[in-house]
């Protein structure tokens, strides 16, 4: 799904593998920290509409027609390409639909069944949990995180449970917040799977075939839910969120993060994550009245200045 210098059709096998292995330069590292915050803040949208779409659209249906929205507003652009790679794609076919499980179908579907139950801003907070998730696959897979990084997420998640918490550890949660617990490691899992991506793949082409497939596995589950729930009424309120969410969330957002994490890693990706929760918590407030309160503003502060230092582009020798 992700860009990288290695895509060049030019490049031979032994110049991909050396560029895939250098630290990002300063220049790539700041690109990659702005990329990831634009789909965090674009994402952020998403749970709101989720949310929004809770008593009208099924959440199997709702993700379902995501991903339609998305392979249309993505196709004019990958389409042609795709069919170049198609021998590509079927060589590494394993790994794309395993990138298309997790990323596509089964961690949107989650979102859309946890907005049932849960506000959109306890569903931003706990998927704040995944940048934990992505560092320690990273970790897992070899990577030297630093003594700042670390800290920093360990500030922002403080931030976040204290957030979920209303100022104290969280002790118990509600149906809808374990389904976003479930879709955090879902995400962190496709993240942390990114950076196996094969490098002659296109990140388009990756990114058109992860919405066909992810959107292929849904056809079964989508079929159950018309026949028992019915299908919904398509007016401005259940369009316009579903729109948003296929065009932004899906082919913006997803080509965004999947570039981030090219160019600066799963882990400080993840850092920049965190902003997540408070992005979500601003436009839940401003678009569905759910309240703040002085206690989210000092949580907010925490998470914040826990990004800011987890995500500084300084690294250390190796």
């Amino acid at each position: 799904m992700t860009t990288t210098a290695a895509e060049s059709p030019t490049a031979t096998a032994h110049h991909e593998e050396h560029v895939t292995e250098r630290p990002a330069p300063a220049k790539g590292a700041g690109l990659g920290v702005l990329l990831a915050l634009l789909a965090t803040v674009v994402w952020s949208g998403s749970f709101v509409a989720a949310r929004a779409l809770h008593d009208t659209v099924p959440p199997v249906q709702a993700a379902f027609w995501r991903w339609i929205v998305a392979i249309l507003a993505v196709a004019p652009f990958a389409a042609r390409a795709t069919w170049r790679q198609r021998h590509l794609i079927r060589r590494h076919l394993g790994f794309v639909a395993l990138a298309s499980l997790l990323g596509i179908t089964v961690y949107n579907t989650l979102v859309n069944q946890a907005g049932l139950t849960t506000s959109a801003g306890n569903m931003g907070m706990i998927m704040a949990a995944s940048p934990v998730l992505m560092a320690v696959y990273e970790r897992l897979g070899g990577a030297r995180l630093g003594a700042r990084r670390v800290t920093g997420m360990l500030v922002a998640c403080a931030g976040v449970l204290l957030l979920v918490g209303r100022g104290a550890l969280p002790t118990r949660f509600g149906t809808g917040d374990l389904w976003m617990f479930a879709a955090a490691l879902a995400f962190a899992s496709y993240s942390a799977l990114l950076k196996r991506r094969p490098a002659e793949l296109g990140g388009v082409v990756f990114l058109f075939t992860t919405f066909v497939l992810g959107a292929a596995m849904l056809l079964p589950a989508y079929a159950v839910s018309l026949a028992t729930q019915g299908g919904f009424e398509p007016t401005a309120g259940t369009v316009g969120p579903l729109v948003y969410v296929g065009v932004l969330s899906s082919a913006v957002a997803f080509f965004s993060w999947n570039r981030a994490v090219a160019l600066i890693g799963a882990a400080r990706a993840g850092a920049v994550y965190y902003l997540q929760p408070v992005c979500v918590a601003l436009l839940s407030y401003l678009l569905l009245g759910e309240e703040l309160g002085i206690l989210g503003g000092a949580c907010m502060a925490l998470i914040l200045g826990g990004v800011a230092l987890a995500s500084a582009t300084r690294e250390r020798s190796r």
